[in-house]
């Protein structure tokens, strides 16, 4: 009954093929949204905005933007409490002089094309007007029979005569509000040798001081800005109408700042400015969480530029860099055919067309190419521009994707993406100078030649000067066609061991009811393994600490990363590796039980029908982020009413079989009976031994690690068995007795403070405070924001300060609270019979011990849930208000303290203190509360 196991569930049911489009200001890391690589390291810290995509932890899931919001109110100069996410980038909004008189000029001469854009695929992808009209007319979808997916009725996208792309859905939660992003398809991983770090202070520049953006302080509004691999965002959250009277519009203010951004003016003091925030940045990044990002990063993504192109940059670059270097960057960058706007709230569609061809039609290309200062720069930028359009994954499935290329780990025969690209005729083919016919080129010309006009290294697979010094391992053969590429990271300050396996793999974009039925059998698969090794983690003996299993897709990444992440005592690596390679494998060979299949798909339904259920409940924020990631994987956005009804439609014939097929191609990189090839990615950090101190990883070598996961790939393992869960936890007799033998009675609520007591027998609003006979104090409240979903919390007073009181041994109130969260049997059923019951019912729970008490939250479905069968044929469970009481009357009179969850709480907190000494923020902060406190152990 632990909250990782239905939280897990939940956040594997919720998402399909979900992509992370959000990240720190500067950060690296997959949070949200993308896998998780490190999901046992310490996350960093969120935002106070942060709003979750999906589930992660700090590398993945659910895709989540963790850039901080500014309040417009606050001063120019970005003033308030310093995080790591807010400082974003700006200037002055109006032109300079100089940039007046050259557009003056320009106006009345014709300028050249611009230096680096090219024919390209446009952004909006599936949402691009030609193409879903196409899908639409057609019936069925490119790929074959299958009838394709509905889009969304109320979205509005397209294109400008300029080339710039948008995207409107109308929301009215919360009414009389909007959002507003602009996207700009560069990142740091399009940056040159001598622009690392460039986009990140060119984010600063653009937006901080821009004179247009001030224009929406005080007005209730919230402007921020982000950084990562594939792009830079900008985003304003206003009211409709401006505040104070006289019924002015915000769009068009808001809109106006987005659009200062595509003509920053750059003045030097603003750089300056801008350049101060970022180096203080870096400093604040330099902790042990990003080091090890950046360590799995790199090798995860050696064959291309992700590798080498961190978004933070290089120091000593930033240093030096002046006007005409941001202002480069900028024009080279931020054309109208490489942004895409987006716009969701409670918005007149007609006045959202409108006011964007108003506010943006002006702008083009060429005036910004006429604009670039550096032309020394001007010959490499074209040649990334070439080979960007001519073998990279931007190119081949989506503008929004990094330009990459990767070593795919796919089926035997599956032709690789960007050669079918090339087929397909997706790709912008050069034509060769010699016999005019067209050519394109292959990886393999990276290593030929590093002249501009020569085979341009767009995947950086050369040396350079820049380079960080890291000593990778050889790939180790694995099986024929499979290669497996090892890293080992010891540092001093990691405390634990942790793993993590990749596989790389194309996205699928799901635009049909074909690839919709096999996103969702996919979902049914990872949720089956992630409840397996959950309960496999709190055996009598676990040989880790922590383990998760998933593939989600990554725009940021430009392709679905299949993972599987743990983390271990460090003496047992070994141990820990083999069981959770072992575990995965044995999905892949035996596939899913009839019984998981049915659990899961039934949960699958109920979720998409919450989700239906909420309606225009859904807020600006979360619309928005399922927007940017649907059309950055090319998915066909749904409104939730048609989601839920595809969802109905697929599970009604959804097989085991397919369901089986999906878990072999998840699992295939550890099957070496399968016919899968490709590069297998092997990451370890581990502790490095003080001088004089023992060495807990001594074993771990690469030849250990490799043939570790040799072996684990080559085990044997035994199907699982169906277990059996109650559909119930308290019998009808049960019930009968326990009411007959304490007959409950409401009491009125009764207080010490004055208020007047409230009755037995009536509904109050906005609370209804009664007694239960027993002397149980109960309050409800009715909150219809979220559909179909509720909340209880079982308070117990007392908490820490309990301890002393009561006599108990200092930290026993706390530690049992764990051992609470960590078991989980009641009577005679098993944890993971209670475990199952909870992922059945779609409850998460929470045990926590504070200082003034102990506290059990629940979260839950009020509908049936449960359930088995579809349509007419349906068979209801029982309510999830009725199974999330049956939880809570269990935990207080049935639950089994097990000596095993005692041991691994005790362990939990035991491995806290002790990274307690390798934390400076960690040590820092015990020490204050020490001293503010006195020295209470507490």
């Amino acid at each position: 009954m632990r909250l990782s196991s239905a939280s897990a569930a939940a956040a594997f049911l919720a998402t399909a093929g979900s992509s992370s489009v959000g990240a720190f200001s500067f950060v690296p890391s997959r949070i949200s949204g993308g896998p998780a690589y490190a999901s046992s390291i310490p996350r960093l810290p969120a935002a106070a905005d942060g709003r979750a995509v999906g589930s992660g932890g700090l590398l993945r899931g659910s895709p989540r933007r963790t850039s901080s919001s500014s309040r417009a109110a606050a001063d120019g100069d970005g003033g308030g409490k310093f995080s790591l996410a807010n400082l974003f980038g700006g200037d002055s909004s109006s032109s300079s002089s100089s940039s007046r008189s050259s557009s003056s000029s320009s106006s009345t001469a014709v300028l050249e094309p611009h230096p680096s854009q090219r024919d390209h695929v446009n952004p909006l992808n599936a949402l691009h007007p030609p193409h879903r009209a196409a899908l639409a007319e057609g019936g069925a979808s490119a790929s074959g029979s299958s009838e394709p997916l509905p889009f969304h009725p109320a979205v509005r996208s397209g294109v400008l005569s300029n080339g710039l792309s948008y995207v409107f859905l109308p929301n009215r939660s919360p009414p009389g509000r909007f959002e507003a992003h602009l996207q700009v398809f560069s990142g740091s991983a399009d940056e040159l040798e001598p622009q690392q770090g460039i986009a990140h202070l060119s984010e600063h520049v653009a937006y901080m001081g821009s004179r247009k953006r001030e224009r929406l302080f005080g007005t209730g509004s919230q402007t921020n800005a982000y950084t990562d691999f594939h792009h830079t965002v900008f985003y304003a959250a206003c009211p409709t109408v401006a505040p104070g009277g006289g019924g002015r519009p915000m769009l068009p203010m808001a809109l106006d700042a987005l659009c200062d951004v595509m003509e920053a003016r750059c003045d030097p003091s603003r750089i300056e400015k801008e350049r101060q925030a970022v180096l203080s940045e870096m400093t604040m990044v330099n902790t042990i969480e990003y080091r090890v990002e950046c360590q799995i990063l790199s090798t995860l993504h050696r064959e291309n530029r992700l590798a080498k192109r961190f978004p933070i940059g290089k120091e000593g670059l930033i240093r030096k860099w002046e006007r005409d270097d941001v202002k480069t960057w900028h024009r080279t960058h931020y054309r109208p055919d490489n942004v895409l706007l987006y716009v969701v709230g409670d918005l007149d569609p007609a006045t959202v067309e409108r006011t964007i061809e108003e506010k943006f039609g002006h702008l083009t290309a060429e005036k910004q190419g006429s604009q670039i200062v550096l032309d020394a720069l001007r010959p490499e930028a074209s040649a990334l521009a070439d080979a960007v359009v001519e073998r990279t994954m931007k190119q081949a499935q989506s503008w929004h994707y990094p330009p990459v290329r990767h070593d795919f780990c796919v089926g035997e025969g599956e032709e690789d993406v960007l050669v079918a690209a090339g087929d397909a005729g997706r790709m912008i083919l050069k034509e060769a100078k010699e016999g005019g016919t067209t050519t394109m080129a292959s990886s393999d010309d990276d290593d030929d030649a590093n002249e501009v006009g020569a085979a341009y290294d767009v995947h950086l697979q050369r040396p350079y000067a820049l380079d960080d010094k890291v000593a990778f391992l050889k790939e180790s053969f694995l099986s024929p066609g499979r290669k497996l590429r090892p890293h080992i990271f010891r540092h001093e300050l990691l405390q634990n061991f942790s793993f993590h396996l990749f596989a790389k793999r194309p996205v699928e974009p799901v635009v049909d009811e074909a690839g919709f039925r096999r996103s969702l059998a996919r979902r049914v698969c990872l949720a089956a393994l992630q409840i397996r090794l959950n309960v496999g983690g709190r055996s009598d003996d676990p040989s880790f600490t922590f383990v998760e299993f998933n593939q989600l897709d990554s725009a940021r990444e430009g392709c679905a990363v299949c993972s599987l992440d743990m983390t271990a005592e460090p003496r047992r690596w070994e141990e820990a590796v083999r069981a959770g390679v072992a575990e995965v494998r044995r999905l892949g060979l035996h596939g899913v039980t009839p019984g998981e299949v049915e659990r899961y798909a039934s949960a699958l339904l109920t979720d998409a029908e919450q989700l239906a259920a909420q309606g225009d409940t859904v807020s600006h924020s979360d619309q928005l982020s399922y927007l940017m990631e649907t059309v950055a994987n090319g998915h066909a956005f749904m409104s939730p009413e048609q989601g839920y009804a595809a969802t109905e439609k697929a599970l009604r014939s959804l097989t085991s079989e397919e369901v089986n097929e999906a878990a072999r191609e998840l699992c295939a990189h550890v099957l070496l009976e399968a016919s899968a090839e490709g590069t297998i990615v092997a990451v370890t950090c581990a502790p490095k031994a003080v001088e004089g101190a023992d060495d807990p990883c001594a074993t771990l070598t690469e030849d250990a690690l490799c043939r570790a996961i040799r072996e684990a790939c080559e085990a044997d393992v035994d199907p699982v068995e169906d277990v059996v869960v109650p559909r119930t936890l308290v019998s009808e007799e049960a019930l009968e007795k326990a009411v007959a033998d304490h007959p409950p009675a409401w009491r009125p609520g009764t207080f010490t403070d004055g208020t007047p007591d409230t009755p037995s027998d009536r509904v109050t609003r906005p609370f209804t405070l009664r007694r239960l006979s027993n002397g149980m104090r109960v309050g409800v409240a009715r909150n219809p924001a979220e559909s179909q979903r509720g909340h209880l919390r079982l308070v117990a007073p007392g908490g820490r300060d309990a301890e002393r009181r009561l006599g108990f041994k200092s930290g026993a109130l706390a530690v049992g609270a764990r051992a609470m969260q960590e078991g989980g049997s009641f009577g005679d059923l098993t944890r993971e019979q209670v475990e199952l019951f909870a992922v059945d019912h779609l409850i998460m729970v929470e045990i926590n011990c504070n200082e003034e008490s102990l506290t059990m939250d629940f979260v839950f479905p009020t509908t049936n849930v449960g359930n088995e069968g579809y349509g007419d044929e349906k068979t209801l469970g029982i309510t999830g208000t009725e199974s999330v009481l049956q939880i809570m009357r269990e935990i207080l009179i049935e639950f089994n303290w097990e000596e095993d969850a005692l041991g691994r709480s005790k362990q939990s907190y035991r491995s806290a203190h002790e990274s307690l000494g390798k934390s400076l923020e960690g040590k820092s902060t015990e020490m204050i509360m020490e001293a503010v406190s006195g020295g209470d152990e507490r």
